[in-house]
């Protein structure tokens, strides 16, 4: 069974319930890392805490709310390993899984209703990483993020069956 984390903002603390509901439903099993009221708190602390259990492997991936998703996934984005994606329809957080194997997927209970946002935690958990071209683009970023100009080169230049589309 797969582990998700969640975390909101107080923003996005009402939606919070609704989704960790259906991700249960679905199967999965559930830690929220907070907030646990609407009184107001910085986004940057969710987004940190998720982000960190999903790159040290505790979790597998990572769901945040805030107003708009933007201000909770760039303080996930800032954790080492972390792919996090702003979602507000189902077709981009399938391009995320598939082609950007993100781990963290997040939107905002100001943009995005109840309902949709389930269609789009659901569209993400069904897609795969498909690989291929698209891993020389992960670990590219992954080079990026380690500020390594060298590796990235070599990723870039690599003529590796790894990079190599599987259809």
């Amino acid at each position: 069974m797969k582990k998700i984390a969640i975390g909101s903002d107080h923003v996005g603390y009402e939606l919070k319930p609704t989704i960790i509901e259906y991700l249960k439903e679905l199967g999965y099993e559930v830690k929220d890392f907070g907030t646990d009221s609407t009184k107001r708190t910085d986004y940057p602390i969710y987004g940190k805490k998720v982000g960190e259990v999903v790159a040290s492997g505790e979790y597998d991936l990572g769901i945040v709310i805030c107003g708009t998703g933007v201000g909770i996934s760039l303080a996930a984005n800032k954790v080492p390993g972390i792919r996090a994606v702003v979602c507000s329809e189902p077709y981009s957080a399938q391009l995320s899984r598939m082609h950007n194997n993100t781990n963290i997927l997040a939107f905002g209970s100001r943009v995005v209703g109840p309902e949709l946002a389930k269609m789009i935690v659901k569209t993400w958990l069904d897609a795969s990483f498909i690989g291929g071209r698209h891993e020389r683009r992960v670990d590219e970023l992954g080079a990026i993020e380690d500020r390594d100009d060298k590796e990235f080169k070599d990723i870039e230049f690599s003529k590796s069956d790894k990079y190599k589309d599987k259809n």
